[in-house]
């Protein structure tokens, strides 16, 4: 016979209503502790979003030891009915904020820096003075590098790729 889990309902209505409120709800696995957003027993955090996922109401996804769980729509209807809730009220995940309408920095003048010249970069030897430094192509008398008779072969074998065909 399988054990079963009795979640208090006082609990249980805490994990709904946090879940409703907030539209989604992050659980560590980690069943001896507390949930700190919630306030209850972090085995009945999972074990509730445990079944509102086998019945389609929450969406889940496990990384790095935590459990993330997001409300679907049908969720959102079920707990609505579960919390006896009017229709009006959502999700603060659904509720699309106000941007305000200002417009993007350095449109309005002021603070506005001049523009620098390709190839002057701000990090370390932007100006290529002492850092690194690229090779003007005309530069003939190459110091370092190979030699100009330098004709690497490459054969197969030692481990590295199939090699030739054998015969």
């Amino acid at each position: 016979m399988d054990s079963v889990l009795l979640i208090p309902k006082a609990d249980r209505k805490k994990i709904h209503e946090y879940l409703f409120r907030e539209g989604v709800l992050v659980a560590k696995k980690d069943m001896t502790v507390e949930h700190a957003d919630i306030g209850t027993k972090n085995l009945y955090v999972v074990n509730a979003c445990k079944s509102l996922n086998s019945r389609g109401y929450v969406r889940t996804q496990f990384s790095w030891q935590y459990f993330y769980y997001t409300l679907t729509a049908e969720g959102l209807d079920f707990l609505r009915e579960w919390l006896h809730l009017p229709a009006e009220v959502v999700p603060s995940t659904h509720i699309k904020q106000q941007r305000s309408h200002a417009p993007p920095r350095n449109m309005m003048g002021g603070d506005e820096q001049p523009r620098r010249p390709p190839g002057q970069g701000r990090g370390r030897g932007g100006d290529r003075e002492g850092g690194y430094r690229r090779r003007d192509m005309g530069d003939v008398n190459k110091e370092g590098g190979a030699p100009g008779s330098f004709a690497p072969e490459f054969r197969g074998g030692f481990g590295r790729g199939r090699g030739e065909p054998r015969s």
